[in-house]
């Protein structure tokens, strides 16, 4: 697989995000690292996919409505609107102020989830990712790897306000979420600076000092 398209803007700060299947732990982790870069001094922006600004969480509605059926292109141009407006208000500002961004998925979910697991052509939802993010792409991408079956047994025990449409086994199989996780997985090895691999099967409270130390080159600060 072809790497993903690098983003030629200048940039002051820097753009971690963090991907993995449902149940990986990701939204935990998202928090463990914004708590452990606090007392660097940066300025930290924290945000999620979808969501983020009044559109993004209003299509977060529709996206995670398990009451309404969506096709693979469907969602996948409906998530990179709400990108496309969480990069022009949220993200990019922030960048440019010098902040460091944690996002908490992007748009390799979208290449994960529609791609890999319900086959919209890969090279069109690329092509859309430019369009939608005007080509930015993170410093750093920390995959949250974990079996399938761990990840689902976390969802389905976890609290119920937080599962999707995409746990329900009536809209998505057990062969889908295979998927994802393949995808995931040669996304990282197709680009091995950009992503780091973490084995999120673990406590979750063990994988902290692994995320931190996925980033540690790109935040020099938390040395001190």
């Amino acid at each position: 697989m072809e790497a993903s398209p690098t983003t030629t803007h200048r940039r002051a700060g820097r753009f971690i995000t963090l991907e993995g299947p449902d149940g990986a732990g990701k939204s935990v982790a998202t928090r463990a690292l914004a708590e452990a870069l606090a007392p660097s001094g940066l300025a930290i922006t924290v945000v999620r996919e979808p969501g983020g600004t009044p559109l993004g969480e209003a299509l977060r509605t529709i996206l995670m409505d398990a009451g309404l059926r969506h096709s693979g292109p469907a969602d996948a141009m409906l998530f990179n609107a709400a990108r496309a407006q969480l990069v022009t208000e949220i993200i990019a500002p922030a960048l440019e102020r010098g902040e460091l961004v944690v996002c908490d998925r992007y748009a390799d979910s979208t290449l994960a989830y529609q791609g890999y697991g319900s086959g919209v052509d890969l090279d069109a939802l690329r092509t859309m990712a430019v369009v939608s993010t005007g080509g930015l792409v993170p410093d750093r991408t920390i995959l949250f790897d974990v079996p399938v079956e761990v990840g689902l047994e976390r969802r389905r025990h976890g609290p119920g306000d937080q599962k999707t449409r995409f746990e329900d086994e009536r809209h998505h199989d057990r062969a889908f979420h295979d998927r994802v996780r393949a995808g995931y997985l040669e996304m990282a090895r197709a680009e091995p600076l950009r992503w780091r691999v973490l084995d999120a099967a673990r406590d979750l409270e063990m994988l902290v000092d692994d995320v931190i130390a996925a980033v540690q080159d790109l935040v020099p600060e938390l040395d001190g």
